[in-house]
């Protein structure tokens, strides 16, 4: 017991040292932004060749764009590519230009904007913590760090979203300038303090009942004075109106929709509507969107017209919120799938960090101080996408992304109250006077522990006990790959199954242990510490693996294609479709579905009379062979793993000696 006491009573210490320097505390900040950014988003982020199908349309897109200098229209294989506007293309290609055109940077673009993003939600918290703590005059480093370093690590170890972060598309792209935007909205709307809910007399009294967040002092008048007279809003709300246009670049309408519904939604929910958009300098707002956002749209319609509004705003917006696109369909239980796995291991914590907010108060979350509303606020940005994209037709596991820093953000807070009200029992000063700071290691006060809290505890071990059980099948579970003929043995061969189960099933052991003991602070460290184990030992020699038997062969033939072909010659792709040989090749690629298809289209090629007379055919052995090509009717140029590269001569169509009826 002395042992627990001196180690929480020397944390407490070294946290108030850092808290009372603020230049170390910059540094510890920093050190741990950049150890969880590179673990998370930069280890090995370059040395994994592009995966195939939506990783190297981006990639190629942005080449294009690089190449040819037209910033306006993306292409892709010779055809306009009008899915996705254009702010991911040009940091691509901007990427492309300072490190050249490799893996790193396709998906550098995607790992700033994870990053950027964590260090803004680490910074709000931080800040909210210390409201809260200057509100109740208590200095609680300990709490203000440990919470701050946890939800930075939360919203960064995720499978989701190192997934994405990872990725060279635009999804975290979008994801960072929409949350980031909603944190920035935040922070302008807490900012503007001094106006309370209707009804609330004076500040809640330390004895009263749980409040989620705490209320923070009230500017001073002058700030009030010139604040109603500005042109424009305060910083934060400027920063929120740049990253919505960075949004509706990155996106498009959806950019501007789900913020719009969160807030809106909260705004109504807390009776400030009114109050807050004059604050905000509505028309102002809309204008500096309408300024960055809307010339490049002007620009590309202008160019290409009604095909680019027709695919791009009708098929790939409207279509995807009331269609099935794609055949991308899914049963209304989806993103509870989603969540629950994209969130792991820290899902199951979400239901008691919603209730724990008590959300259904209305009246009580109205009388509090604006910033007090935070775990609200959070709260309708979690549900308002969650709930847009269950009713959304078209169904894709990235769609949820922008969740899930709310997610975060929720079960950080969650943990937040496991911290008591008062730390180290020394002296502090804050602003000009003397108050007592107890540590928390003493025998009072102690936290009481919400039953829900306890419950979830357990889910969590029965959880992380059925990720180890289905890991340890995993042959089992997982289906075939056609571009891998012995999958299941691979993948038993390599360990990896067993190490997976082995680390989820010591979490397991460890988080029942420390709930028998009561050691409650133990058991996010020992989540978050599992999935960093999880992803060095796991993910990464997944990803190597999979690269290796799936992507590199598809490289390897792209160098030789680059080696073999003639001027002029085409290339045809036979029964699949892997971008990445267009990326790598730089080459056009014709698709082509199967072999009687390909068959005629040579037969239609060599009566062109075309020079030089031959293709090359890139194509599944399995496909290859339905093509019964005679030994004589083709060379082969090579074979790695399950494809094969040959040239086709057209002078041996002229003998008739292949069918192609």
């Amino acid at each position: 017991m002395r042992m627990k006491l001196s180690v929480k009573r020397t944390v407490d210490r070294w946290f108030n040292k850092i808290a009372k320097n603020p230049a170390l505390s910059v540094t510890v900040s920093i050190l741990w932004l950049m150890l969880i950014g590179w673990v998370a988003f930069g280890w090995n982020l370059g040395n994994i060749g592009l995966i195939d199908e939506t990783e190297p349309l981006f990639a190629e897109a942005s080449r294009q764009m690089f190449v040819t200098g037209d910033w306006i229209t993306p292409f892709f294989n010779g055809d306009t590519r009008f899915d996705k506007p254009a702010l991911i293309y040009w940091c691509q290609a901007i990427a492309y230009h300072i490190i050249g055109v490799n893996e790193w940077a396709v998906r550098l673009p995607s790992a700033i904007a994870a990053l950027g993003l964590v260090c803004l939600a680490f910074y709000t918290i931080q800040w909210y913590l210390t409201k809260q703590d200057e509100l109740e005059q208590v200095s609680r480093p300990t709490r203000r760090y440990l919470i701050s370093f946890i939800a930075a690590a939360l919203m960064a170890l995720n499978p989701e979203t190192i997934i994405w972060a990872r990725t060279g598309v635009s999804d975290m792209l979008l994801t960072a300038c929409m949350a980031s935007a909603l944190l920035c909205f935040f922070l302008g709307y807490a900012g503007k303090e001094g106006s309370r809910g209707a009804g609330e007399q004076g500040s809640r009294g330390a004895g009263e009942e749980f409040s989620p967040l705490p209320p923070a002092p009230r500017p001073s008048a002058s700030f009030q004075s010139t604040m109603p007279h500005a042109l424009f809003p305060n910083k934060w709300y400027l920063a929120f109106y740049v990253l919505i246009a960075g949004a509706i670049l990155t996106k498009g309408p959806v950019g501007i929709v789900l913020p719009g519904i969160i807030v809106g939604a909260f705004l109504l929910y807390v009776g400030k509507v009114r109050e807050v958009l004059r604050e905000m300098r509505l028309f102002v707002g809309i204008l500096i969107i309408i300024g960055l956002s809307v010339p490049w749209y002007a620009l590309v319609i202008w160019r290409n017209g009604w095909n680019y509004i027709n695919s791009f705003f009708g098929y790939h917006n409207l279509e995807r919120f009331t269609e099935v696109v794609n055949g991308h369909s899914a049963p209304w239980y989806f993103y509870f799938i989603v969540v629950l796995l994209g969130f792991a291991p820290y899902s199951v914590f979400l239901p008691a960090s919603i209730i724990r907010l008590k959300f259904w108060q209305r009246s009580h979350w109205r009388s509090l101080e604006r910033f007090q509303q935070f775990g609200l606020f959070t709260w309708f940005w979690f549900a308002s996408i969650f709930v847009f994209f269950c009713i959304a037709v078209t169904k894709l596991p990235s769609y949820v992304l922008p969740l899930m820093p709310a997610a975060a953000i929720l079960v950080a807070l969650l943990w937040s109250d496991l911290f008591p009200n008062t730390e180290h029992d020394e002296e502090t000063q804050i602003h000009g006077e003397k108050e007592k700071v107890f540590d928390n290691s003493s025998s009072s006060p102690r936290v009481s522990i919400p039953t829900s809290l306890i419950w979830s505890g357990w889910v969590n071990v029965v959880f992380l006990s059925f990720l180890s059980t289905a890991l340890f099948n995993l042959t089992h579970i997982l289906g075939t790959d056609p571009a891998i003929s012995n999958f299941h043995e691979l993948i038993q061969q390599s360990g990896i199954p067993v190490i997976a189960g082995v680390i989820w099933l010591v979490c397991a052991v460890l988080v029942a242990g420390f709930l028998l003991i009561r050691r409650w602070n133990y058991v996010i460290s020992i989540n978050l510490i599992g999935f960093v184990a999880f992803l060095i030992f796991v993910l990464t020699p997944a990803l190597f693996f999979i690269d290796r038997e799936r992507q590199l062969p598809l490289r390897e033939l792209s160098a030789v294609v680059l080696e073999a072909k003639q001027p002029n010659e085409e290339l045809i792709m036979l029964g699949f479709k892997k971008p990445s040989v267009v990326f790598y090749s730089h080459i056009h690629v014709n698709y082509l579905g199967f072999p009687q298809e390909a068959l005629q289209h040579i037969k239609n090629q060599a009566a062109k009379g075309l020079k030089p007379a031959s293709v090359l055919l890139l194509a599944e052995q399995k496909k290859f062979l339905q093509m019964d090509l005679q030994p004589d009717d083709y060379k082969s140029l090579s074979t790695k793993g399950a494809y094969n590269l040959v040239r086709v001569p057209f002078k041996k169509k002229k003998n008739e000696k292949i069918d192609i009826s």
